[in-house]
């Protein structure tokens, strides 16, 4: 499948800015957004060069759009601020999901994903909520080793971008790149992983299954999957972008990106690519009457250029 020449309008709704006071370098912005959740009227976002978590006003609250975003510490430490160093020492947070009740955290919590693309990209944080889906103070951290060991036998260059708990399963969303243009959904048991990720259980369980998925092609470069979302009845969407690099590792030209939908049934319905091409890492879905509404962010892989939020809007297809 080709995709065909971008057609659908993602408008600009905010730069990511921040309280230069919190961050460590004194950055006024979050230039690398990788993964986002809605939680009520908070957006939480994952930078893959950063080691917090970024929290904004959504877009939907009585608020000033202005308001800098704050910033919650994931993982202890600094990163290098010469951009080659540190992408050889950041833990690659390239996906953020919300889950739910699990042991400890009564609430909910968001969990945090190294991306596995490297080695010390195998950390993941749990984040425990509180009732109002705010951070409760509780972390802990994920060894993710063992739960990538088997999926880097599938996948050689593996590279973890999206997670989503739908339908009583922890789905994980591989990228591909032109070097293998596959993409895939993992899908695991929720009540089994649960544990594990709670530290009650010592090895995370087998993937039950796992979904090649080829999304078509910008320009003979593979659209590959950056991020995903639950929707109502089975259903999930997801965002995509045409980068043009041979793995994981190295940054490319961002030549086309799209968001799609696919069907209860795990088959794709639809890919809408987007106008301008913007590198959408990070997807959340509002129904709003007869249309979901997409709330986007953007990668810029400039770290002086902020991260952009950006909205879509599609009518239900089912």
């Amino acid at each position: 499948m080709v995709v065909s020449p971008p057609g659908l309008q993602a408008n600009f709704i905010r730069s990511l800015q921040l309280d230069p006071l919190q961050h460590p370098h004194g950055k006024a912005h979050l230039s690398a957004a990788s993964g986002l959740v809605r939680v009520r009227q908070r957006l939480y976002v994952v930078a893959d060069d950063e080691l917090h978590l970024g929290v904004f006003d959504d877009i939907d609250a009585n608020l000033p759009v202005g308001e800098p975003g704050t910033l919650v510490r994931l993982l202890e430490g600094d990163l290098p601020r010469d951009k080659g160093k540190r992408k050889k020492a950041k833990p690659d947070l390239e996906t953020l999901a919300l889950l739910p009740p699990l042991p400890g955290c009564p609430a909910g919590a968001l969990l945090a994903l190294g991306s596995g693309s490297k080695p010390q990209r195998e950390t993941g944080v749990l984040v425990a909520l509180d009732v109002q889906g705010a951070p409760n103070g509780r972390m802990a951290v994920v060894d993710l080793s063992a739960l990538y060991a088997p999926l880097r036998k599938r996948f050689e260059d593996l590279n973890i971008e999206g997670a989503f708990v739908l339908s009583g399963e922890l789905l994980l969303l591989h990228r591909g790149n032109k070097g293998d243009s596959n993409s895939a959904c993992i899908r695991f048991d929720w009540n089994l992983i649960a544990p594990w990720l709670a530290g009650l259980q010592p090895k995370p369980p087998a993937a039950k299954r796992v979904q090649l998925m080829q999304l078509g092609h910008v320009d003979g470069v593979p659209l590959s999957l950056t991020d995903g979302t639950a929707l109502q009845g089975g259903a999930w969407a997801f965002s995509a972008v045409a980068e043009s690099t041979d793995d994981s590792y190295v940054d490319g030209a961002c030549v086309g990106s799209a968001i799609g939908i696919v069907g209860p049934d795990g088959q794709l319905r639809c890919i809408h690519p987007l106008q301008g091409a913007p590198k959408v890492e990070g997807v959340a879905v509002q129904t709003q009457g007869s249309e979901w509404v997409f709330t986007l962010v953007t990668d810029p892989d400039d770290p002086k250029i902020p991260a952009q939020l950006l909205q879509a809007r599609l009518p239900q297809e089912f």
